[in-house]
């Protein structure tokens, strides 16, 4: 029984999955930070306080919605220009394939191939 939920443990796509989604907390925490303490004070010197909790549409708070709309343009947008340079960053540090020769052909097509040849020849 151990022996078998250290395999399931070890499984390759699990630890895999698990390295995921701790480095995908700590980037979520860095992208937060990001957007909560340097793009969104930049965005209110520039403009004001980019609060709009306080409008609302009679019972509708509109503004929260518009807050979330916002912070998810934001945090939308930071995430893509963190992430685009890092895949261009990978692909230039990523060795190219090697290129292995093709597998040797069965016995049977080499003979089917020489048999090709020698009819060729006589016509």
């Amino acid at each position: 029984m151990w022996r078998d939920l250290k395999d399931f443990l070890m499984r390759g796509n699990v630890v895999d999955l698990a390295v995921a989604v701790i480095i995908g907390t700590a980037f979520s925490q860095v992208v937060s930070s990001l957007v909560a303490d340097v793009i969104t004070p930049l965005i209110g010197a520039l403009g004001g306080v980019p609060d709009f909790s306080g409008i609302r549409l009679g019972p509708i708070a509109l503004g929260r919605f518009l807050n979330a709309l916002l912070n998810f343009l934001i945090v939308g947008t930071t995430v893509y220009f963190l992430v685009v340079p890092m895949r261009e960053a990978q692909k230039r540090l990523r060795k190219p394939p090697q290129e292995t020769p093709p597998p040797e052909p069965p016995e049977e097509i080499r003979l089917l191939r020489e048999i090709l040849e020698e009819l060729r020849k006589k016509t």
